[in-house]
């Protein structure tokens, strides 16, 4: 269930800039806090834009990607178990994206925050842990590997 390589580098490179974008901001996040002048408040503020900007090109090929590999993945009975995991990964920051973004509720707000940030900096682990696991279940002979 190999991807295309550019579909496959448009991927990392989306993951990769949606996980950068979130780690800077939430150090500029921090910073700013902790610092006098509005350098990092602007930084956090550009940050944040360019997070969501690319969330909604992330959320483009994750579309793409359900029916040129999950589905034929799932009915292959292929790498079952870190593609679950995968998918629920990114369901759980698309769902705590959109409470971020509309949640007024300042008790909510928090904990959604905290769990988008857990989940967001897991993901590598995640992605890295499918792609290995994909990878050695396609060279297997015998089917059915690792479900």
């Amino acid at each position: 269930m190999r991807l295309s390589r550019l579909f496959r580098r448009s991927l990392y490179v989306a993951f990769t800039l949606m996980f950068l974008t979130g780690l800077v901001w939430l150090f500029a996040d921090w910073q700013k806090a902790r610092t006098e002048g509005d350098e990092w408040q602007a930084a956090a503020a550009w940050l944040l834009a360019a997070h969501g900007g690319g969330a909604m090109v992330t959320l483009l090929l994750l579309g793409a990607l359900l029916p040129i590999h999950v589905n034929r993945a799932w009915r292959g009975r292929r790498n079952r178990v870190s593609g679950a995991i995968m998918i629920t990964v990114n369901a759980v920051l698309v769902m705590t994206s959109v409470g971020l973004y509309y949640t007024a509720s300042e008790a909510l707000r928090p904990w959604i925050s905290n769990l988008h940030l857990s989940v967001g900096l897991s993901l590598p682990v995640f992605l890295i842990m499918h792609i290995v696991l994909g990878r050695r279940t396609s060279s297997q002979s015998t089917p059915g590997c690792l479900r």
